[in-house]
């Protein structure tokens, strides 16, 4: 069988995958909502034909945006994540002992993930998560509780997801912070989305008085290097208990790749709010 995955990520670039066989279509309220199995990395879920997450690769991607700042944070105890259907994000947080609130606007998601991606979906068995249905922007404008760390697992700034990036829904976020609390939100790439992660560090810096952009390598996401945007009412990733990185169970994440992820390289520095 010659079946390939293909996604467009530019006009003149695109990414395929060799697909072995369909596991699961549907269309939700939202999106379609497709799971393959393929030749190399293996389950892949996709949004409207977006590469979401593959079983292979997942872990730099779920690691980086969930420790670097649970790590900053000098005492995390309760994280609110904002999508995240699949559950690496989650699964990656309930490492650190903490409680989570984990906020998922389409349901089907979350089935397609139960039943496809348990090596994800397992965190949505764990006693220290509660699950909610519903539009996380409307969550953080109405919520009267206070997070520690806030974490925006987003599809692509389009549609539903779009006010996510937005400098209203940062000054939302804001509210519902703790003392010492921390945002971050993934910024797509910054080799093909530049204008993107330039216009959320400004937005942020209108808003947290420490604002950090940092980074790492996704293999199936555009260009291979995903960006990350911080912004903190206290706490700054750069300074941070090392002992805090280690016994995680991490693959890619430990104390070196979050030295590494927060130095920028000149590139990356023109598109910093505070470099």
């Amino acid at each position: 069988m010659n079946l390939w995955f293909t996604e467009d990520w530019t006009d003149h670039l695109r990414v395929s995958l060799r697909i072995r066989e369909v596991l699961h279509r549907e269309k939700s309220p939202y999106q379609e909502i497709c799971v393959y199995e393929t030749a190399d990395f293996g389950r892949l879920l996709t949004l409207d034909d977006i590469i979401q997450v593959t079983e292979r690769d997942e872990f730099f991607y779920h690691e980086m945006l969930a420790h670097v700042p649970l790590v900053a944070h000098p005492s995390p105890r309760r994280v609110l994540i904002i999508g995240g259907g699949d559950g690496g994000t989650a699964r990656e947080v309930l490492k650190h002992g903490v409680e989570v609130v984990q906020v998922e606007i389409d349901e089907r998601v979350v089935e397609a993930a139960r039943r496809f991606l348990p090596t994800m979906a397992r965190s949505y068995d764990h006693p220290s998560l509660r699950l909610v249905i519903g539009d996380g922007i409307e969550y953080v404008k109405r919520t009267e509780e206070l997070y520690d760390v806030v974490l925006v697992d987003s599809t692509d700034p389009v549609g539903p997801a779009e006010g996510l990036f937005r400098e209203e829904f940062f000054r939302d976020v804001f509210r519902c912070l703790s003392p010492n609390g921390v945002l971050v939100l993934q910024t797509e790439s910054p080799l093909f989305s530049s204008s993107l992660v330039r216009g959320v560090q400004e937005a942020l810096a209108r808003v947290f008085p420490v604002v950090r952009l940092y980074w790492g390598p996704v293999v199936t996401y555009p260009g291979g290097i995903w960006s990350y945007s911080l912004g903190s009412r206290g706490p700054d990733p750069r300074e941070f208990d090392p002992a805090r990185t280690r016994g995680l169970g991490t693959r890619y994440y430990s104390e070196e790749t979050h030295r590494a992820a927060l130095a920028l390289p000149p590139f990356l520095r023109e598109l910093a709010a505070q470099p």
